[in-house]
């Protein structure tokens, strides 16, 4: 009788057979920008914020060009509570004042993006660290929201006005990883807290990405949660356009911001679990993909 052992040269075929499946993705995407928005649990486990760090740089060595944009939510609520500085919510939107305004940059660009370049750098000198504010890349104008019918001001908040890509394309250009803190100046000159979906969803828009990924902590848009656990693998805008209204208030920005990549022209958008250990190479470079992605109405289901 004879017993057939898996051996290093077994492995080695099968990691050979992986590189090989990734060929036509490759090839489909040399070259391209892929604008990544980095958040949740993928942000805070060690494991995983490796793994994040490891699919970048393959991203960038296998020819394509990386942009991540992040925010930092729990990281600026634990120095919040840390230093004392009372923090609330309206409307789904961080009441930011002007003494929680120098937290919120303080943390994002001096904590969160410094620990996301190290990360990348450990592999070699690619990453770069920028800031919203820097040559005005984003252009803030002061957000509101409805609360009982009635417009209220909620401090230092902003949306995307006006993108100014040129930092960025530089970056690109130079073979660089930029890593972009969601951080917009006003035309008043004072800086704002931008929400990092709809920054990065801005971004990959101006950038003219191929592909627009969101990293969550869920597998994708559930069909009908909390009824459900199906996921949505493949949604058409009109139908999202529908369907935002109804989901849950932690998806409707990071769906709005698919809907509006997608409308503006980008590709595609892709909505996936970012607690899966190399989530974002199983999503670009495997038939599978995981998660959900999003297209242009009539756009052929591939």
């Amino acid at each position: 009788m004879s017993i057939l052992r898996s051996t290093p040269r077994d492995s080695a075929i099968a990691n050979a057979r992986v590189l090989a499946d990734a060929l036509p993705w490759l090839e489909r995407f040399h070259g391209a920008t892929v604008v990544v928005k980095y958040g949740g649990n993928a942000m805070i486990d060690d494991t995983l914020r490796r793994s994040f760090a490891e699919d970048i740089l393959f991203l960038r060595l296998a020819g394509l060009r990386p942009v991540i944009t992040h925010g930092g939510g729990p990281q600026i609520s634990a120095m919040l509570d840390q230093l004392g500085i009372h923090s609330e919510f309206t409307g789904g939107y961080r009441v930011t004042t002007s003494e929680a305004m120098k937290v919120v940059r303080m943390v994002l660009t001096g904590q969160v993006q410094r620990e996301i370049v190290s990360l990348i750098n450990e592999h070699g000198p690619y990453a770069v660290g920028v800031s919203g504010e820097d040559a005005h890349l984003f252009t803030a104008s002061r957000r509101m929201v409805s609360v009982d019918g009635e417009q209220q001001d909620i401090g230092f908040v902003g949306d995307v006005r006006d993108v100014r890509p040129d930092l960025v394309t530089a970056l690109l250009d130079d073979g660089l990883i930029p890593v972009v803190s969601s951080i917009g100046i006003g035309d008043d000159g004072e800086v704002y807290n931008i929400n990092a979906d709809a920054a990065a969803s801005a971004l990959a828009r101006s950038l003219g990405a191929k592909k627009f990924v969101l990293l969550t902590d869920v597998e994708g848009l559930y069909a009908d949660w909390p009824h459900s656990e199906e996921i949505i693998r493949t949604i058409y805008v009109d139908e999202l356009r529908a369907k935002i209204p109804t989901l849950s208030s932690g998806m409707i920005p990071k769906m709005q911001a698919c809907l509006d990549a997608v409308s503006w022209g980008i590709p595609r958008a892709h909505v996936i679990d970012g607690r899966v250990p190399h989530a974002l190479l199983l999503e670009i470079f495997s038939d599978e993909g995981i998660g959900t992605m999003v297209l242009p109405q009539g756009a052929p289901d591939e």
